[in-house]
């Protein structure tokens, strides 16, 4: 009888995924960012990171605002697309988060910032706004990627703006 209490925790433990310096990196968290860059960028992305704050409490318009500020001081900064991309999928025109994807991706391999864990984001992002825009056939191979890069993320096919932050 105490044998069989085993067998569950044994599957859980066998399914569960192993963390260790050769893991699979989680997707990058802006806030890890931080004090990173000159003045105008770090500046950035604290308005970055409030604006994510705002999308998190559910005050979309406030979150905006808040990106919309920190791209007039940093047009070059890549986070700022980032969050606007994640903004737009979640809001009722998802396809306008693509060209936001395009300009973080671009800054991203410009300024040498590209990472297995920024690519998950770019991917799952550019993933779920075809599949919000009804393009599933483009969209749900993207998410997989994402998946497979950062499954800590990514497994729900959605980035909160939470995990982003």
């Amino acid at each position: 009888m105490a044998r069989r209490g085993w067998v569950p925790l044994l599957i859980l433990c066998a399914c569960a995924p192993l963390r260790g310096p050769d893991a699979t990196p989680s997707g990058l968290h802006l806030s890890e960012l931080a004090g990173e860059g000159d003045a105008e960028r770090r500046t950035s992305l604290d308005l970055v990171l409030q604006g994510l704050g705002e999308d998190a409490s559910g005050r979309p318009a406030a979150a905006l605002a808040e990106y919309q500020s920190a791209l007039r001081l940093d047009p070059t900064n890549p986070w700022v697309y980032l969050a606007l991309a994640r903004h737009h999928v979640d809001g009722t025109q998802p396809e306008r988060a693509l060209p936001f994807l395009d300009q973080a991706r671009a800054l991203v391999e410009a300024q040498g910032s590209d990472s297995p864990r920024v690519e998950a984001h770019l991917l799952g992002l550019r993933g779920a706004a075809l599949v919000a825009s009804g393009r599933p056939v483009e969209g749900l191979p993207l998410l997989e990627e994402a998946r497979a890069l950062a499954p800590d993320v990514w497994a729900d096919g959605h980035l909160s703006a939470h995990e982003l932050q």
